[in-house]
């Protein structure tokens, strides 16, 4: 099968990086445009990127000369890792042109017409695309540490319904991006402050489990209450969970349900699809960021220490890997169930 091009937004920065490193050798998307700031315009990538990834950057994709969102781009799909400064009107201008954004961005994440997707979870809400007033369209997914939450509530929900939600995060330091958080205020310590970071948790999960019904999302009812820390790990977001449910039920049936869960990304057998989106720990200690983050690809949700809660129901630990399966692996993994379903075509 003929690859299908697609360009990088915001190619320099850290999930810019994320989606080039993640791409190299997809089976379905070619990288062919990389798009930055003027300053980083003109240059080959090589020469106007600070490669932070693990292995060195492909030759083919170094040699590309970066440019501008005012040039005219030939890709059909463009993933946005753009700065949230200037995606917003970035996106609606690509989209406007007739190109698919696939968005890790927050500024379209909770626009009435633009889906929030997990593919396992809400894969039904692509059908929004087909109301927005663009020639192509905007697909965006959660936030990093919304993402472990929702993905975890969404068949806990359907099976159990939810009254209510309290999570405390510890956010890994590479979710701030490069050069993030310094190093005098992180190490030794946790800063018990994200900007915007609660706001995000207490209402995307809602929006991704809500229903979809005469081209509208019908948020799903029950609320969450959250604290936003971060915390001296490099990678991989770890999140207590306490959740009071409308149906009684027991640790087993919990572990159960999540056990058993998948979605059409694994019935399709997609290239970023985990064998299973989450993972039961029983060992009392798991999981753990240096561990877990990067199990299957560092596309899976894991859950460890589910046990009896004296307040709620239920309690316990997840954790996932903050810039793939909560950023850039996300974003891909969108992207492959976008077009496995046919609505590319």
């Amino acid at each position: 099968m003929e690859k299908i091009p697609v360009a990088i937004l915001g190619a320099t920065g850290t999930v810019g990086q994320k989606f080039i490193y993640l791409l190299e050798n997809h089976p379905t998307f070619e990288i062919i445009e990389l798009v930055a700031s003027p300053r980083s315009a003109g240059n080959r990538y090589v020469d106007a990127c600070n490669w932070k990834q693990d292995s060195p950057v492909n030759e083919k994709i170094g040699n590309l000369v970066v440019k501008t969102i005012d040039d005219r781009l030939e890709s059909k799909i463009l993933f946005s890792g753009m700065d949230a400064s200037i995606a917003g009107e970035a996106e609606t201008n690509y989209a406007n042109l007739g190109h698919i954004v696939i968005s890790n961005s927050k500024n379209h994440r909770m626009d009435k017409d633009v889906p929030l997707i997990i593919p396992e979870v809400n894969p039904d809400h692509f059908d929004l695309v087909k109301s927005q007033p663009y020639k192509g369209g905007i697909i965006t997914n959660s936030n990093c540490s919304s993402m472990f939450i929702a993905m975890v509530l969404a068949p806990l929900y359907k099976k159990l319904g939810i009254e209510w939600v309290q999570v405390s995060t510890m956010q890994a330091i590479s979710g701030a991006g490069y050069p993030g958080v310094s190093a005098m205020d992180i190490l030794g310590n946790i800063v018990p402050f994200i900007g915007g970071e609660e706001d995000k948790v207490e209402t995307e999960s809602q929006k991704i489990l809500g229903k979809l019904v005469n081209n509208q999302i019908e948020d799903a009812e029950f609320v969450i209450s959250a604290h936003c820390n971060r915390v001296p790990v490099f990678d991989g977001h770890t999140e207590n969970l306490t959740i009071k449910f409308k149906k009684e039920t027991t640790v087993e049936e919990v572990k159960d349900i999540l056990s058993n869960f998948k979605g059409i990304p694994q019935e399709k057998n997609l290239p970023f699809a985990p064998k299973n989106p989450i993972k039961v720990f029983e060992e009392n200690d798991r999981p753990q960021p240096a561990r877990d983050a990067l199990f299957d690809k560092g596309m899976v949700t894991s859950v460890g220490r589910i046990r009896v809660d004296s307040i709620g129901d239920i309690k316990m630990t997840i954790m996932g890997h903050n810039t793939i399966r909560g950023a850039a692996g996300a974003a891909i993994l969108n992207a492959e169930t976008y077009v496995a379903l046919g609505y590319l075509d």
